[in-house]
């Protein structure tokens, strides 16, 4: 068998898009599979989140479903990864500490663990990854000059680990309250770190960058398809934090473009922290859910879950478009008016929920 790093670089474009698409439909088959799998199993045991919208504000579904969408997400691209032999020290520590999230959300579908128990076992599978799988951001581009900012050893692990946490927190959080809305975004988020690799990259990492990328979309194409609406089956805690985990690890492996995914991510990512500013404001956990994030108002203004999904999807995709096309400091401009903007909607809609309510 020809090892695919050594000809990557002799392929067109054309071919190397092509060939992006093998890792993406392996992984959607094998994931329409496993969720099939998962519904039937998680139904047969009973395992089905009972807590609707009548037992906790920030919850939309109206009936008992099950919450397993971290299993068939998981195993379909380690299946994948395993077929073609992608394995490397770093491939087996981004698997590692990915089994900790899975193991996490299995067992918050059954007990609803407390959130600072996730949190603390969140910042151990970072640190898999960072010091076993030596996945580092090693420098930073400024945005106000040519060049990089080079990060020492002990400052580059610890600002990686701080990301990785961060961005699986806030994508389960902020791009996971209904129907198809997750799935939808990470499909695009990954594609979207996957072309980096077109144009970014010019080392041997490159094929396996790309191919986890497209491969992580696919699974989550393939899950999409029973969790849009009427959802069959919940990412749950697994599948939000693992959709997060594995773009913030693309993020670092697709040449440290982190400006990227926060542009692409923009929406979700804004959401929450504006979220967690207003929790801490109100004297409230900062990890606690509640019903005012932007698709808790979308729907109060008479959203239908299909048209918010499809918006989620529509904005993140002209958002990766934008990233793609924009050097640093464009990226940093990019940023901050996404965080004005979907601040601002989100200043606007409580204020005027808030007097509609009180009227």
């Amino acid at each position: 068998m020809v090892n695919i790093y050594y000809v990557w670089d002799y392929l067109s474009n054309n071919m190397k898009l092509f060939l992006s698409l093998v890792p993406f439909s392996f992984t959607t088959i094998t994931a329409i599979a496993l969720t099939i799998i998962t519904i039937s199993i998680y139904k047969g045991f009973n395992w089905l989140d009972r807590s609707t919208k009548k037992d906790h504000p920030k919850n939309n579904h109206e009936r008992p479903v099950p919450r397993g969408g971290g299993i068939p997400i998981y195993f379909s691209l380690l299946i994948v990864v395993l077929l073609f032999k992608m394995i490397n020290p770093a491939v087996m520590a981004i698997f590692a500490g990915g089994s900790i999230l899975l193991i996490l959300g299995i067992l918050d579908d059954l007990f609803d663990l407390d959130p600072y128990l996730r949190l603390g076992l969140g910042i151990l599978a970072a640190t898999i990854v960072v010091v076993g799988g030596n996945i580092k951001i090693q420098y930073l581009s400024n945005p106000f000059g040519p060049g990089v900012i080079e990060l020492n050893h002990w400052i580059s692990e610890l600002v990686s680990i701080l990301w990785i946490l961060w961005s699986m927190n806030f994508v389960n959080m902020g791009a996971k309250g209904l129907d198809g809305q997750l799935p939808g975004v990470v499909v695009i988020a990954a594609i979207t770190m996957g072309l980096l690799g077109f144009r970014f990259i010019d080392d041997q990492n490159t094929w396996l960058s790309i191919f986890l990328a497209f491969g992580l979309a696919g699974a989550y194409f393939g899950f999409l398809w029973f969790n849009f609406y009427p959802q069959k089956i919940m990412p749950g805690w697994g599948g939000g934090s693992l959709a997060g985990y594995f773009l913030s690890i693309l993020a670092i492996m697709s040449g440290t473009k982190l400006a990227t995914a926060l542009i692409v991510l923009g929406i979700p990512l804004v959401d929450v922290s504006y979220a967690i500013v207003r929790r801490i404001k109100e004297g409230k956990s900062p990890v606690w859910g509640d019903d005012k994030h932007l698709h808790h108002h979308l729907l109060r203004l008479g959203w239908s879950k299909r048209r918010i999904a499809i918006s989620y999807w529509v904005v993140t995709a002209l958002l990766g478009m934008i990233a793609l096309h924009l050097n640093s400091e464009a990226k940093f401009y990019a940023m901050m008016l996404v965080s004005i903007s979907v601040g601002g909607v989100l200043l606007w809609m409580n204020y005027f929920i808030s007097s509609n309510r009180q009227e």
